[in-house]
């Protein structure tokens, strides 16, 4: 079960999308009004999964760089009911994952986590494919040459 982090000032906001992931089959380990006590919530639980709204965002971008740094494996959604291209843009810059728009819809914010959850993990699969891949082609290098230095004859 992924754990996630809920970060915005509406308690309402929270306490919604709180019901959404819960029933989602994600563990939200913890929620907060501010950035700075989102910080600590990810010190103390370690979530996969941090929701922040768009607001907290634009105030505390170097807290969400923080996040980043520090967390380089978590998801960051941002969530808000108003989302254009120069939003979208500056906030792919900062690391944000994808996007969560307000109001809620239950099956609209799970299948926009799943499809981040899917695409990071086929990205990793397939950065350790390419990892695997050239390691075998650097073993098999020396290999492929006898003892004079020629090409050996399979």
């Amino acid at each position: 079960m992924l754990k996630a982090v809920i970060i915005d000032s509406s308690a309402i906001a929270r306490g919604l999308l709180n019901t959404v992931l819960l029933d989602g089959g994600y563990d939200v380990v913890g929620q907060s009004h501010t950035c700075a006590a989102g910080l600590t919530l990810l010190i103390k639980y370690n979530p996969q999964i941090v929701c922040i709204a768009k607001e907290l965002v634009e105030d505390s971008p170097e807290e969400v760089r923080e996040i980043r740094t520090k967390w380089p494996k978590t998801l960051i959604f941002m969530m808000s009911s108003e989302l254009d291209a120069a939003t979208i843009q500056s906030a792919h810059a900062m690391g944000i994952s994808g996007f969560i728009v307000k109001p809620f819809k239950a099956d609209t914010v799970l299948n926009t986590i799943r499809n981040v959850v899917i695409a990071m993990v086929k990205r990793q699969r397939a950065a350790l494919a390419k990892a695997q891949a050239d390691a075998a082609g650097t073993e098999a290098s020396p290999a492929a040459e006898d003892k004079d230095g020629e090409a050996a004859a399979g």
